[in-house]
């Protein structure tokens, strides 16, 4: 299995902790959000690691990892930073696609690592504990996730309207089955450069608006499911938030640091 890290972002909701570094470079208890995440995949045994990087990509801690860089970083989004890699994506073997900007527990990749679809996406089904901690409402934040058949995901990545509408919530870790990565490669390269996607052009796609055409085309995306265990820095309320609580001991509701 080879991990491939999206952290090319410019992390502008971090600033100004962001001037002068990648947001995975910003620092959690410690240390970066990028070496907690390689700890956690080196200890399943994942130690192919490539990183693709943009934005003050020589901040970025790349010892024993492979760095690849997305050059149009500041007119592009999440899939696109991910494609930069596509020679990395191997048919034949397993892709774990992570966001620069999670930290996970080992108990959430082994989850992911354990699950046998085609397309699997790491799901929170107690999101709404986090959200709150992060915001009055969380319906302003969260998106979309419903799902068939206990883990089939029919949907994910929209607007909901309400609570109902969020059976989980995608959290920004993804495995491709090694005989699944040529179809995702294709369907990438057949997508319309023109073409809208929930709003967005094809540079600045979601990542959520990929895996909905993979599922709207017949792909089998299923959830691998956590509860809790993760959280995503998106902001400099959520770092001054989580460094509070793990002083005061109460970040350990939501995930054990290692």
């Amino acid at each position: 299995m080879i991990a491939i890290i999206l952290a090319a972002g410019q992390g502008t909701r971090l600033r100004p902790l962001t001037d002068d570094k990648p947001k995975c470079m910003v620092e959690l208890a410690g240390k970066s959000l990028l070496q907690r995440q390689i700890e956690v995949l080196r200890s399943a045994g994942i130690n192919r690691i490539v990183l693709v990087g943009g934005y003050h990509a020589d901040r970025l801690e790349t010892e024993g990892v492979e760095l690849v860089i997305n050059p149009r970083f500041a007119e592009t989004n999440m899939v696109s930073t991910l494609f930069c890699a596509e020679d990395r994506m191997i048919p034949g073997e397993d892709i774990l696609i992570a966001y620069g900007d999670i930290v996970y527990e080992p108990r959430v990749l082994r989850s992911l690592i354990d699950a046998n679809a085609p397309v699997a996406v790491s799901v929170d089904r107690e999101w709404q504990r986090l959200w709150e901690t992060r915001m009055d409402d969380p319906l302003s934040d969260a998106e979309t996730l419903k799902l068939a058949d206990k883990n089939l995901i029919v949907e994910l990545g929209k607007k909901p309207q309400v609570l109902d509408d969020i059976q989980g919530q995608y959290i920004g870790l993804i495995k491709v089955r090694s005989d699944t990565v040529e179809t995702v490669r294709a369907q990438w390269h057949g997508l319309d450069r023109l073409g809208s996607y929930d709003g967005k052009d094809f540079d600045n796609m979601y990542m959520t608006s990929f895996i909905q055409h993979l599922i709207d085309t017949g792909s089998d995306v299923r959830a691998a499911f956590t509860d809790n265990g993760w959280i995503e820095i998106d902001t400099v309320e959520d770092l001054t938030r989580y460094e509070q609580m793990q002083q005061a001991g109460k970040l350990a509701q939501f995930i054990r640091l290692i």
